[in-house]
């Protein structure tokens, strides 16, 4: 298993942008520092590289089934491949909402340009526990309907998660139920063009806290 590197890192503010990829060390944790100058919204985005993995069959199988991935797995079945060792490449495509003071705008729907992200449709920052969310996935910068999202939320040392589809229109929405840390994740997966692997997938996701 090759492991993720981060390509590009970015924060957005309602005072503009700045590239903290050359900032990032390469160790584990604590690998970033930064430090808030402007009041309100801040959006950080990574993009890692593409990190190389083989899978058997049946563990390959039980993975597209709790990602929803029923494109490759109906795939697979047609043409008898569920036994057959799987090699992807995949890549994740991250988002983390950070308020710094009172002041809260909509930097939070800043679209970031990925092939796959999940955009929200509220500030996380001005909502509490009895409110509902709303967030949109993108893919190949469209709405991606009937696409399974996870719901993860932790209070505590308690972690909560709800599956869910996107309606239509790409957008779900979610009783906030409890204050803390909040995630929503996503993931598509395609045949790869590559000679060293059969897939590859793109992994979204967008944490949030909520007071």
């Amino acid at each position: 298993m090759e492991r993720h590197k981060a390509e590009r890192v970015m924060v957005y503010n309602r005072s503009g942008s700045e590239n903290l990829t050359t900032r990032v060390k390469p160790t584990k944790g604590n690998n970033l520092s930064y430090s808030f100058g402007t009041v309100g919204t801040h959006l950080f985005t990574l993009q890692s590289n593409a990190a190389y993995i083989e899978l058997e069959g049946e563990a390959f199988t039980k993975y597209l089934e709790e990602d929803g991935l029923e494109n490759i797995l109906e795939h697979r079945k047609k043409t008898n491949a569920q036994n057959t060792k799987a090699r992807e490449y995949y890549t994740r495509f991250a988002k983390l909402l950070l308020q710094y003071g009172e002041r809260a705008d909509d930097t939070f729907k800043k679209e970031a340009g990925f092939v796959i992200e999940i955009v929200p449709q509220k500030n996380p920052y001005e909502l509490k526990p009895g409110d509902y969310m709303s967030c949109i996935l993108l893919y190949n910068n469209a709405p991606a309907p009937h696409s399974l999202m996870k719901v993860w939320n932790q209070t505590g040392n308690r972690t909560f998660l709800q599956n869910m589809y996107t309606e239509k229109d790409g957008t779900i929405t979610f009783p906030i139920s409890n204050s803390g840390a909040w995630m929503v994740s996503s993931v598509k997966m395609k045949s790869s063009e590559r000679d060293d692997a059969d897939y590859e997938s793109m992994w979204a996701s967008l944490v949030f806290g909520i007071n």
